[in-house]
This record gives structure tokens, sequence and C-alpha cells, in this order.
């Protein structure tokens, strides 16, 4: 499931995007662009567990 986890926040950033972009309230601007920003670097950190095609070929030379 991790693995899954930046596809996720990758498409949650552009849903608060399309929804912020849409809402005219005081500061709505730099909430949005804001949790953009978060969910963003959540994204960025769980790239760590997508598998690797190095660490699978390693593993098929090795044997």
């Amino acid at each position: 499931m991790k693995r899954h986890m930046t596809s996720i926040f990758i498409l949650v950033t552009a849903i608060i995007l399309v929804f912020g972009s849409k809402l005219h309230f005081q500061w709505s601007g730099i909430v949005t662009w804001g949790l953009a920003a978060i969910c963003l670097s959540v994204a960025a950190y769980y790239t760590k567990y997508i598998p690797s095609n190095k660490k699978q070929e390693d593993k098929k030379s090795g044997e």
C-alpha cells in the first residue's frame, strides 16, 4: 500500500488545486497552495517505497 501513496497524494494535490481555484474567500489561495505543497512533500517522502528495477536486476544477476 505504501508504494501507491505517492500517486494518491499527487491526485489529492490536483483535487485540492482544482477546488481551491474555484473558491473566492480571503486567504484561499495561500491555504490552497500550502496544502498542495504539504501533499507534494508527503508524496515525495513515499517515493522511497516504490520498487526499483535496479534492485530487481541485481537480484537476478546474483542468482
